[in-house]
């Protein structure tokens, strides 16, 4: 029996090996819980086209949307573990298993992370009208005022309103959080002056910045950004551990062979590194990442400590 055993397990193996020779012989999906256009989309539209150039089959973008990516989850891992079906994983998903009891699927269970493919900062941005030249004059002012600062986010739950409340707990400071259902519309009404600031996406408010109707004071990243070198960090301006990135990497349905993942994460890291995926992230205010799938889960790890303390903190759990 023991040889027998062996001897299936040999042939398992070599069945698996094959396939992941033969792998991709079909287009793969990737399917994002973001719309088109948005910054998770376009990280995946660059990159999963330069990986479907370097293994000879179409990456094809899938956007399913609502529930701040967790019906796109839920979609994914369902999905057969055969390497067709990847999925657009994010910091909305790790702040989602940390508000959520009832989600229907483990981000970090149902799937095996393959590759950090891109990241941008958050910036701290705020309207001119109210004075505030950093984050020490907004933490000063929020304290002497509190609860008459309003901030948006693109809805309850996202990475713009965590990064808010982070900001509070940290700060020791009360600020009126306005949820929205996306970016354009808080910058419409920060614009108007119908709300005071937002932890905006880089893309987003780079412009209104450069134009000066908008104020950036500072960005929620461990180190300086290449895209704004003159901006202090929050931990700079004074809020250590102020640090929430945007971030979006690709991620397998669990089960999926080793030598799949493998294979996928050499594409997209080849992919991560040609000049013209570069630049082509670069200008949209996003940077391209790379590594091997442990470093993705060790990331995923620690974010998914970070926003457990997070949404304790504000009490968003439900």
């Amino acid at each position: 029996m023991k040889k027998i055993t062996i001897a299936a397990a040999a042939l398992i193996c070599s069945f698996v090996t094959a396939g992941a020779q033969d792998y991709p012989n079909a287009p793969v999906r990737l399917i994002s819980g973001f719309p088109a256009g948005s910054t998770a989309d376009i990280s995946a539209r660059v990159v999963g086209a330069k990986m479907g150039q370097i293994l000879g089959q179409q990456f094809v973008v899938e956007n399913r949307l609502g529930a701040a990516s967790s019906i796109a989850g839920a979609q994914a891992a369902r999905a057969p573990a055969d390497g067709y079906t990847l999925f657009i994983s994010s910091a909305a998903n790790m702040i989602n298993a940390a508000m959520s009891t009832t989600l229907t699927f483990d981000i970090m269970k149902d799937f095996v992370p393959i590759t950090l493919i891109t990241s941008t900062p958050t910036v701290l941005a705020v309207i001119p009208e109210i004075g505030v030249k950093s984050v020490k004059e907004l933490t000063a002012l929020a304290k002497e005022k509190p609860d008459t600062l309003s901030f948006g986010s693109s809805g309850t739950g996202s990475s713009t309103h965590l990064a808010l409340e982070l900001y509070k707990s940290l700060a020791k400071v009360k600020i009126t959080h306005v949820p929205y259902t996306g970016s354009p519309q808080v910058i419409t009404d920060m614009l108007a002056g119908r709300i005071h600031g937002y932890f905006s996406p880089a893309s987003t408010v780079a412009g209104h910045v450069a134009a000066g109707k908008l104020v950036a004071l500072g960005i929620t990243d461990a180190k300086r950004s290449v895209f704004f070198p003159n901006l202090p960090t929050m931990i700079e301006s004074g809020v250590p551990d102020c640090e929430s990135v945007l971030w979006f990497g690709i991620s397998a349905p669990a089960g999926t062979p080793q030598p799949i993942i493998d294979k996928l994460s050499r594409a997209a890291n080849e992919a991560l590194k040609s000049d013209d995926v570069a630049k082509s992230l670069q200008g949209q205010t996003v940077m391209a990442m790379g590594g091997t799938p442990e470093q993705f889960r060790k990331h995923m790890e620690a974010e998914q400590k970070r926003w457990n303390a997070v949404v304790e903190a504000a009490g968003l759990r439900k």
